[in-house]
């Protein structure tokens, strides 16, 4: 099936997208410099021989020798406290790896997916929000490192398919959620589950009236998997619209968890988006795709795992 490079391919949903594509049969390379991978995720793929592992930095010079058919783009901090921990190396890797995959790309001749972010949205003024939505964003804000290094990362990968002629598709990821998401990675879904295992108070931020909208991984990767396929160029939303507040889903945690923990409230983080809903009717019409998964049953296998993870 020939050759996909994965950057990010120990992370969260790096990890899904190698067991997705070996699963398919292509021959898959996982890159990641692990500052927040973890060799765990994909350490089950080890022993196959249509598998290797680069430890590297995508922001530095990428090699890959022979052919490559796929690129998909996933290295980032993706949390807001790995970017607002990491600022520069969030720059960097939006920039100088997003420019470094894109060479790559064109050197091989290869089709390249790049990760994009419901955050390019910032904190939106248009609810829900669709593809042609510019965005409510703060550049120099805490959150800006993040929100305008996936927007120059669009710019730049669309730019490449203009001015080279360049096979490129842009995803915009939504809330996602499912297992191997790291325990202390600050979202909302991790924090809330590893606090009611361990029967502490859940933390919400603000009054709890913002919404969120969850995505199991599974569907995730198979909007990016058929995105990838298509012939569609403009970047497309992939979530799942089914909204909640954070309210309502820390109430949903607790009578999942037989938690007796309490919600309690700590002030808003500066510019945190008080609504987060997609529009996907785009995906519906090129890519027939739509969500699968409910959030409850997302959460079954999401919270196994968590269970098997946190030490109470």
């Amino acid at each position: 099936m020939g050759k996909v490079l994965i950057t990010g391919g120990a992370g969260f949903l790096g990890s899904h997208l190698c067991d997705r594509f070996h699963k398919e049969g292509y021959y898959v390379i996982a890159m990641d410099n692990l500052i927040t991978g973890d060799l765990a995720n994909i350490e089950h793929l080890f022993k196959e021989k249509n598998f290797e592992f680069h430890h590297h930095d995508v922001s530095k010079f990428i090699h890959v020798s022979g052919q490559l058919e796929y690129i998909l783009h996933f290295a980032s901090p993706a949390s807001p406290i790995d970017y607002l921990k990491m600022p520069i190396q969030t720059m960097k890797v939006g920039s100088l790896g997003t420019l470094n995959c894109l060479g790559l790309a064109k050197d091989k001749g290869a089709r390249i997916l790049v990760a994009s972010t419901s955050e390019v949205y910032g904190d939106p003024l248009v609810h829900p929000q669709k593809e042609d939505y510019w965005g409510n964003v703060n550049p120099v804000g805490p959150r800006g490192v993040y929100d305008e290094a996936k927007r120059f990362q669009e710019a730049l990968t669309m730019a490449y398919h203009t001015f080279h002629g360049l096979e490129t598709r842009i995803i915009r990821i939504f809330n996602t959620f499912g297992p191997r998401m790291r325990l202390n990675d600050g979202r909302v879904l991790p924090a809330f589950i590893s606090q009611a295992l361990r029967g502490e108070d859940l933390t919400a931020f603000g009054d709890g009236s913002q919404t969120r909208s969850f995505t199991y991984v599974d569907d995730l990767v198979e909007g990016i998997y058929r995105l990838l396929m298509s012939d569609y160029v403009n970047p497309v939303n992939i979530g799942n619209p089914e909204e909640i507040t954070i309210n309502e889903f820390g109430k949903e945690i607790l009578k999942l968890t037989g938690s007796e923990s309490r919600i309690i409230y700590k002030e808003l983080p500066e510019d945190d988006p008080k609504q987060r809903k997609p529009d996907i009717s785009l995906a519906r019409k090129v890519l027939g795709w739509e969500p699968k998964f409910s959030r409850s049953e997302g959460l079954k296998p999401t919270l196994e795992y968590f269970r098997s993870k946190v030490k109470i």
